[in-house]
């Protein structure tokens, strides 16, 4: 198996998906590099400001 054998252009229905559903993988991959760094700040001590996450 090729490094490259799981790009997206060879996975159409996987492409289908993201197009429906959006890329949920990657919005994943973004979360936990926030959460990430939030808490490396923290165990740092320094505290971030709140962020509202929520809908109004």
């Amino acid at each position: 198996m090729k490094p490259d054998s799981t790009r997206t252009e060879e996975l159409p229905i996987y492409e289908s998906l993201i197009r429906e559903r959006g890329d949920v993988v990657e919005e994943a991959r973004v979360v936990a590099e926030e959460t990430q760094h939030q808490m490396s700040l923290a165990l740092s001590g320094v505290a971030p400001a709140p962020q509202e996450t929520g809908a109004p």
